[in-house]
């Protein structure tokens, strides 16, 4: 079983960075596919971007291309993402995902790349004001 654990949520003006952080425990991260996806107040869930297990292969939404980076450290079972010039629309949960081909459900991100994840983090609160 894989517990990920989100961190480095908070509260910044617009324009601001912030760093989330994923930790993975209870089977090493190496071999996963690993995401970022959100949700802001009223909406569905939606793909941030993801990062394939050798870090190859990245996908982002478009809203952020450009802004955030994902990226990650294997030898730390942790992956990133990076935002900076964040927007008031960028306010949401942030929720870390992995998982490999034959475990999970498939997602298919806008560009039409499809990921699979079965395992969810709790999530972390990032709220940009204007």
């Amino acid at each position: 079983q894989v517990q990920l654990v989100e961190s480095g949520g908070g509260s910044v003006q617009a324009g601001d960075s912030l760093r989330l952080s994923c930790v993975g425990s209870g089977r090493t991260l190496s071999s996963y596919a690993m995401g970022w996806f959100r949700q802001a107040p009223g909406k569905e869930r939606e793909f941030v971007a993801a990062i394939s297990w050798s870090g190859a292969n990245i996908d982002y939404v478009e809203s952020v291309k450009g802004r955030f980076t994902i990226s990650r450290d294997n030898a730390k079972n942790t992956v990133y993402l990076q935002m900076n010039s964040l927007k008031p629309e960028d306010t949401a949960v942030y929720y870390c995902a992995g998982g490999i081909p034959a475990q999970g459900t498939k997602i298919t991100s806008p560009k039409g790349i499809t990921w699979t994840f079965g395992y969810w983090g709790q999530g972390t609160q990032v709220t940009v004001s204007s």
